[in-house]
């Protein structure tokens, strides 16, 4: 199994993009792991919350694969702890043929394509963060759990 970070938008913020690359890099000794880019939508000025939904949607419904399990991350998704996703990640591990997709959306959220598009959704919190400060903290969690599932000493108790 891949893990597949789907985001939406380049990462501005320079402190985010090195927290990023450090998670990247430390991933890679445990598992395969790819966080793709799908371009911010050009103009939004001229389109309403829902038009830029739609155009994203279509975007990131573009970078799926046939074989794909799609998890999007939603304030409205189930909630875990640490423990429970890294046992979360192991029994996808096992169901999981190719690649496990998160979706990050943009701002606004997902449009209604995407979101039928998708297996499940998962949350991180039930407080607000933004798209890009997610890609960290999600990134940090996924390299938590691998640690829990390896029995290395990151994760406390």
């Amino acid at each position: 199994m891949k893990i597949q970070l789907l985001v939406v938008g380049k990462t501005s913020q320079d402190f985010v993009e090195t927290g990023l690359n450090e998670f990247n890099n430390r991933l890679k000794h445990y598992i395969p792991f790819e966080m793709e880019v799908v371009p911010d939508i050009k103009n939004v000025k001229n389109f309403s919350f829902e038009q830029q939904k739609e155009k994203e949607g279509e975007s990131l419904l573009k970078s799926l694969q046939t074989g794909d399990y799609v998890v999007l991350l939603d304030e409205n998704g189930k909630e875990f702890t640490s423990l429970q996703f890294a046992k979360y990640l192991e029994r996808k591990a096992h169901s999981v043929a190719k690649r496990l997709v998160f979706i990050i959306g943009g701002p606004y959220g997902f449009s209604k394509k995407v979101q039928n598009a998708a297996h499940e959704k998962i949350t991180l919190s039930k407080m607000t963060f933004s798209h890009q400060m997610v890609r960290l903290i999600f990134m940090e969690q996924i390299y938590r759990a691998m640690t829990i599932l390896n029995n290395q000493p990151y994760h406390h108790e």
